[in-house]
């Protein structure tokens, strides 16, 4: 186990926890608090400052060339004319000419084929033939050459010779009917041709350069006028072929309706069809009528025959009366009253005389003769039933044989109206697609008539006054324009790129830590040291600056133990431990520095000591602590060296002696110990030690570190959940970053107590 320091007089503190910094806030967020929250445009020239020697290199370029190319360039003019392309409806005759919507709701394939129309071959083709091109001295090589710096002019031909010799594109091979010097014309013409639609409407802009302003017009006004014609001229050939073939399909279907109706007319003499819709008629009625009869006549037989039903269920002894039909009967009914009046009279009588009282055997006679007609009536009325069933029998019959014949007249009617009906379907539809067709035919040599062209010119091209590229005063303002436009450009695209950490803004937005302070780059010291004596002013106040943020962070009394650490190598960790040991030990702090990168040491280096023996043997038993502590130049800073490189720096770290031999220090003489680890995304060995020790000190090289590495590295540290942590801002160029440090934080300030006083 390894042994507590020696004793030795420390200085007083206050009471407190000896283990823990007070005051000490873990991490929770950005602790600094930016001045830079609004962009001021000043911070935007300071990105051009820090560029300036790329910005002035582009610029130079950038406005070199362009005037290069402004006094080589030939003086082009440009002539404009505007023509309207309305779609198809605009032209359309009201009542006559169809046109289909469907097309129209995305007229957009229609105008581009008119653009690529205009830059067609053929409409070229016949242009330069209305203007002769080939005598043109332009085109056929006789115009004078051109005015302008002939060195320049030489220089810029002989570039784009090396640039065309390269073959890019297989070139465009003429057309059939195409010479090949017509085929060259037409390819120059093309070339000084721009076709520009107008945003928002159906105007298009025809602009065409030509050295000579007169011939610039006069080419623009040539390409419109034979646009124009040739529009309608196809218009006016499309609808003369469509004539022609109409013409000839009406000839063709006439002779069909011709045929057609001649043959219904054979038919309807040799089958006398000519009344055959009526008859058909007469017998579909009849049908109908005798199919409603034959429905009825059953209906009464049904009834018929059940009253029928009901007379042959009564049985012998029964009288037919019990059916309402016969009991409803009128002469029944009077019958069977009369022999009720005649039973009351003889009973009536017989209470008075004798049997053989004449008026008795009169009564008594009387009522034989009423019972005699009641049962006559009776026989009657079921005779009466049995006769309406056979009659409805006989009706069903007949209608059933009549609906039956009637059908059979339907049914050979129909036969025979079958050719005919096919006949006649066959004769009205020749005869409508000949009236259509005839339609269409007037319609179409109406529309031809009228002449009407869905393009028009609306300006014509006027001879241009001024030439199109820029001259004299012009090149200058264009050139240095363009100049500074793209340096500008360079400077902010590299800014945009450059994704290091560069300012404390970016340590407060980015990595969310607390910011301690910034240390100055020294340039030609690979190891700056308060202690030496070569070290500028910034960089002493830099550390004395940062000393009295870690006084304020840590508080709290007893020793406060701090991991100083980086995200990759050469961002200074070790040479910022070892001042911030200086910068405390000159302050009256009793300060020790442990080196714990025992894989690549270098804590000895910067404070020229031995590195024989150190943390590694003290660690693995070899050694003690109080034999591998040693002395610097300054009384109050002690350090450890890392010592031999052990094969398993990782495993020492985190070993058990580790941690006894932090708190053995922790309750030692020292105020302050720092210890030297190594990078985060190398190596673990911060992670290890960062819940064991007050605080982690968070080493960034100013404009070395991508932001996303040192948000990573942080991240990684974090995740031990250390007490503590703060980001030192290491290297920081001032001169390179002048404005921006002088502005925020008045940087120029320092060098008035750098000097010496007068």
């Amino acid at each position: 186990m390894p042994e507590s320091t020696p004793n030795q007089p420390r200085p007083a503190r206050s009471s407190g926890s000896p283990s823990t910094p007070g005051g000490a806030v873990p991490h929770s967020g950005p602790a600094y608090a930016s001045a830079t929250d609004e962009v001021h445009i000043l911070d935007r020239l300071a990105v051009i400052y820090r560029y300036r020697r790329i910005v002035l290199t582009v610029f130079v370029l950038a406005s070199a060339a362009m005037m290069i190319q402004g006094y080589s360039n030939i003086q082009v003019y440009q002539a404009r004319a505007q023509i309207l392309i309305e779609d198809e409806r605009s032209t359309a005759v009201p009542g006559i000419t169809s046109t289909d919507n469907t097309y129209y709701e995305d007229p957009e394939p229609y105008y581009k084929t008119q653009d690529r129309i205009l830059m067609g071959r053929d409409l070229s083709r016949r242009v330069i033939r209305r203007l002769h091109l080939e005598n043109v001295p332009e085109y056929n090589g006789t115009a004078a050459p051109p005015g302008g710096v002939p060195f320049v002019r030489n220089l810029q031909q002989r570039l784009l010779q090396l640039v065309r010799r390269k073959p890019t594109a297989e070139p465009e091979a003429p057309k059939v009917d195409e010479t090949a010097d017509e085929s060259a014309l037409v390819s120059a013409f093309l070339g000084h041709v721009a076709v520009i639609p107008v945003t928002g409407s159906r105007l298009v802009d025809i602009t065409f350069d030509a050295r000579d302003p007169k011939f610039a017009a006069l080419a623009a006004n040539a390409l419109v006028d034979e646009y124009v014609d040739q529009n309608l001229q196809v218009k006016l050939q499309g609808t003369q072929n469509m004539i022609d073939w109409l013409d000839q399909e009406v000839n063709k279907q006439q002779l069909k309706v011709q045929d057609s109706e001649r043959a219904l007319a054979d038919y309807r003499d040799k089958q006398n069809a000519l009344s055959l819709d009526d008859k058909q008629n007469i017998v579909l009625s009849r049908v109908n009528k005798l199919n409603d009869d034959v429905m009825s006549s059953k209906t009464r037989k049904a009834q018929k025959e059940a009253l029928y039903n009901q007379l042959k269920a009564i049985g012998a002894g029964q009288s037919p009366e019990t059916i309402p039909l016969v009991a409803q009967s009128v002469s029944v009914q009077t019958a069977k009253a009369r022999v009720i009046d005649a039973q009351r009279t003889r009973a009536a009588l017989a209470e008075k005389y004798g049997e053989k009282h004449p008026s008795l055997v009169k009564a008594t006679g009387d009522l034989q003769e009423a019972e005699r007609q009641y049962e006559v009536e009776m026989s009657r009325a079921v005779q009466q039933i049995k006769n309406d069933y056979d009659t409805a029998a006989l009706e069903e019959q007949t209608m059933a044989r009549a609906l039956e014949a009637a059908k059979a007249d339907a049914q050979d009617l129909s036969k025979k109206s079958v050719d005919y009906n096919v006949m006649e379907r066959e004769a009205k539809s020749n005869r409508q697609v000949y009236e259509s067709l005839l339609q269409r035919e007037n319609e179409l040599r109406v529309s031809s008539n009228s002449r009407s062209n869905n393009v028009r010119v609306i300006d014509h091209a006027e001879v241009p006054k001024a030439p199109t590229t820029p001259t004299g005063r012009r090149t200058w303002l264009l050139s240095f324009g363009i100049g500074l436009v793209l340096a500008v450009g360079v400077a902010y695209g590299l800014d945009y790129m450059n994704d290091t950490i560069k300012t404390p803004e970016d340590v407060s937005r980015r990595l969310k830590l607390p910011f301690l302070g910034l240390v100055p780059s020294v340039r030609g010291d690979k190891h700056p040291m308060l202690a030496s004596s070569h070290v500028p002013h910034d960089f002493g106040e830099a550390f004395r600056a940062l000393r009295t943020s870690l006084i304020s962070k840590y508080t709290g009394e007893g020793t406060k133990t701090i991991l100083v650490t980086s995200a990759q190598p050469l961002e200074g960790k070790t040479t910022t431990a070892a001042n911030i040991g200086f910068a405390l030990a000159y302050g009256g702090s009793r300060v020790l520095l442990v080196d714990a990168d025992m894989r690549r040491p270098g804590l000895h280096r910067a404070l020229r000591l031995t590195n024989e023996r150190g943390l590694s043997q003290v660690l693995t038993g070899q050694a003690r602590v109080r034999d591998v502590i040693q002395r610097t130049v300054d009384p109050n800073l002690l350090a450890i060296t890392a010592g031999k490189v052990p094969p398993n720096p990782s495993e020492l770290l985190a070993s058990e002696r580790m941690k006894t031999l932090l708190t053995n220090l922790s309750h030692g003489p020292f105020d302050w110990i720092i210890i030297d680890t190594p990078p985060v995304l190398a190596v673990t060995d911060a992670v290890i030690l960062a819940p064991a020790v007050s605080g982690v000190t968070f080493v960034i090289g100013a404009e070395m570190t991508r932001r996303r590495l040192a948000e990573r590295a942080i991240e990684t540290v974090m995740q031990a959940r250390p007490k503590y942590a703060a980001v030192v801002l290491n290297k920081v160029d001032f001169a390179r970053n002048k404005y921006y440090y002088s502005r925020y934080y008045g940087h120029q300030y320092k060098s008035y107590y750098a000097g010496a006083p007068v």
